[in-house]
């Protein structure tokens, strides 16, 4: 029997541990988060307790070390879980849930025994939420314009400035804050451990048109003090910890967006059986049939090349440049697929309730987050040579 498009296709990368990890991800969804997605949504967030419970089956601790509470793991057991988590059709969750997975990298690699001992073992059993804040109001995408000052004085560091568009930042106890402590440009930036229970911050909750599950916050620093021993690797030395993180982050978000486009498949071929226009099923409708063809065809071209990007990164290679198209194609693909999707449903599509609904409002915080489509194309150029230095 031919492969179904609307399920993943049969890999050469996988083995019976990763196929065990997606029957285990994928009960979870179901139990866990599929029934509560449209009433989270609605009430933008979810109990505090999934964390806990995503615990217990090992999707927090992925890819972090064991010494720590991790599970060490190739980055596609990460594909994996981006892509089971995002058949809810609730991407609020999934950002919010994982938003240590951004956090944390760069404590794990260049934090200290001390710093790594009292913060990863909590964050990954669920008991505490990580946050990266990095984006600034008056600069996204360009890392290297950070604002917010963080002044040694003494003992400590003193912060002043902001940052907006944070995941999870309106509830998360420690943030890793990237700060300006020395000149102009990328040489004098560096990464702090900020605990949010200190005095002078500020946290404003932001309105979303998408991932309503995900709390999302401008952070305003006022004179808040840090002990220096929070410094995250060396000082002026955070940008190259801030880059390193993006490959990451920019394949969970190309594997979530490619899951996204497939839900978008499935969604639309199971309505396109059932409902019935001009005398006819919609499925029987040569147009119809091949929006469900195109959205197959893009999906599964963005899925292998997704696959063949993390098995290049299991073999110590680091494609910049690829990962960053690749977080394009996926984008590029879920926005043809959700668009595809509503239009088919019709009006059924424009009400909120349906899965197509919610994915739509979230095509283009996927095309801006972890880095714009603008920015992507630029960066490759860059990596490849294109652009005079």
């Amino acid at each position: 029997m031919p492969h179904d498009p609307t399920a993943p296709a049969p890999s050469p990368f996988l083995t019976e541990a990763h196929h065990a990890f997606r029957a285990t991800m994928r009960r979870f969804v179901a139990r866990e988060i599929e029934p509560h997605a449209q009433a989270w949504d609605e009430a933008e967030g979810f109990p505090r307790a999934l964390y806990e419970r995503a615990a217990e089956i090992g999707l927090l601790q992925i890819g972090f070390p064991a010494d720590y509470g991790g599970v060490e793991a190739d980055p596609l057991f990460g594909v994996i879980a981006a892509q089971e988590l995002a058949h809810a059709g609730c991407g609020g969750v999934t950002a919010a849930l994982l938003s240590h997975t951004i956090a944390l990298p760069p404590i794990a690699a260049a934090g200290s025994e001390a710093m790594k001992q009292r913060i990863l073992p909590e964050v990954l059993a669920g008991r505490r939420i990580a946050a990266l804040a990095i984006t600034e109001p008056e600069c996204g995408s360009d890392v290297a314009a950070v604002n917010t000052t963080a002044r040694r004085r003494g003992e400590d560091y003193v912060i002043n400035g902001s940052k907006t568009f944070i995941t999870s930042g309106m509830r998360a106890d420690y943030l890793t804050v990237a700060v300006r402590t020395g000149g102009p440009g990328k040489g004098g930036i560096s990464l702090l451990l900020v605990e949010t229970d200190r005095p002078g911050l500020a946290r404003t909750p932001l309105r979303k048109m998408g991932w309503w599950a995900s709390d999302t916050a401008t952070l305003h620093f006022d004179a808040m003090r840090v002990p220096a021993v929070n410094l995250i690797g060396r000082e002026n030395e955070g940008f190259g910890l801030i880059m390193r993180n993006f490959n990451r982050e920019r394949l969970g978000m190309a594997a979530g967006c490619i899951a996204s486009a497939r839900l978008c498949l499935e969604e639309t071929l199971r309505y396109a059986r059932a409902r019935r226009s001009f005398g006819q099923r919609l499925v029987d409708h040569q147009v119809v049939r091949h929006k469900l063809a195109d959205m197959a065809m893009r999906i599964e071209a963005s899925q292998a090349w997704l696959e063949q990007l993390a098995w290049r990164v299991m073999q110590g290679e680091d494609p910049v440049a690829s990962i960053c198209l690749l977080k394009n194609q996926a984008t590029l693909t879920l926005e043809y697929c959700a668009r595809e999707a509503v239009q088919t449903f019709g009006g059924a599509g424009y009400l909120r309730g349906a899965k197509v609904e919610r994915v739509y409002r979230e095509v283009r915080v996927n095309a801006i987050g972890g880095g714009a489509e603008e920015i992507m194309r630029e960066l490759a150029a860059r990596q490849w040579g294109w652009v005079a230095p």
